[in-house]
């Protein structure tokens, strides 16, 4: 049976729900499906490799970006269980499948359940939390409020680094229009306004994981990411950070020394890699140089 989406209003329209790309249908044919207590529901989780894991890796904990929904790591999780790693990717709480958290409505709601999740699943264990733009953040609180669960910390195009745009971003409002081609039109220039530098990157696959992801947002009114919450959490870290981003992420575009600088509050921060061509969906968009990066920060002191 096709995975749905959940249903949702928009304005004056009941919308039908559309079916997840068959691309991620695939994919999550070959996963386990978990779930953990979340406020008043459960977090969904999706993990592949466990059986074929190098018992010497940490546990690959993949956390995904505002709006979106485990489908943002569809082009990297084969790779990265290829590489021997076990891989558990949640749509975390007030996304995707997931009930909202019962705290808030931001990033600093999410590490209690992300962390009682984990700890069902992997036990004490030690993982590498890699973190996507809004869950660069709940990788970065994670790592603050529970030091042991954290080997190491990825930061893939995180905001909360105190680094402000000159001009605002603005996304373009989608949920009042009953016409489909004109949502699409909403959702394609949204796209390449934040997520995706090259136009060729706004491929149909891009489009459709996008709506699916969005339509399921229930995580209104955020706004750490115009702050440096981040910043301030990386400076108390015991752990090893590394980063990788698009040269052309829209939140950074001609601030990537500024970026820089913010990283380095990090006490143990290893690097940042910079991928060319490539937007702030860095690892959708350039699918295979960012998997070298990672898999190239994973390995590094082992």
């Amino acid at each position: 049976m096709a995975a749905r989406v959940a249903g949702y209003k928009a304005g004056m329209t009941d919308l039908v729900t559309p079916p997840l790309p068959f691309e991620a249908q695939s994919l999550l044919q070959t996963a386990s499906r978990f779930e953990t207590p979340c406020g008043s529901g459960a977090m969904v989780w999706h993990t592949w490799g466990q059986a074929a894991r190098r018992p010497e890796l940490a546990p690959l904990v993949l956390l995904h970006g505002g709006s979106g929904s485990w489908m943002h790591w569809l082009r990297n999780i084969p790779a990265l269980v290829a590489s021997g790693r076990w891989v558990l990717v949640p749509d975390l709480p007030g996304f995707g499948d997931s009930a909202v958290p019962p705290g808030g409505s931001d990033a600093d709601a999410l590490p209690e359940p992300v962390e009682a999740g984990l700890n069902i699943l992997v036990g004490k264990a030690a993982c590498d939390l890699v973190g996507f733009s809004f869950g660069g953040m709940v990788a970065g609180f994670i790592a603050e409020r529970f030091a042991a669960r954290a080997a190491r910390v990825v930061l893939v195009g995180a905001p909360g680094l105190g680094v402000a745009l000159e001009k605002a971003i603005r996304l373009r409002a989608w949920r009042h229009l009953a016409d489909a081609g004109e949502r699409d039109a909403i959702h394609r220039h949204n796209l390449a306004a934040l997520m995706l530098y090259r136009e060729e990157a706004i491929t149909e696959l891009a489009l459709r994981l996008h709506i699916a992801n969005v339509v399921r947002d229930r995580m209104k009114g955020r706004s750490l990411a115009r702050t440096d919450a981040l910043a301030q959490s990386l400076a108390r870290l015991r752990c090893p950070v590394h980063a990788i981003y698009g040269c052309e992420d829209a939140l950074y575009r001609g601030k990537l020394d500024l970026l820089q600088a913010a990283l380095q509050k990090a006490p143990d921060f290893r690097g940042l890699a910079l991928i060319e061509n490539a937007g702030h969906w860095v690892q959708f968009e350039r699918a295979g140089a960012f998997d070298a990066a990672l898999i190239a920060a994973l390995d590094a002191g082992l």
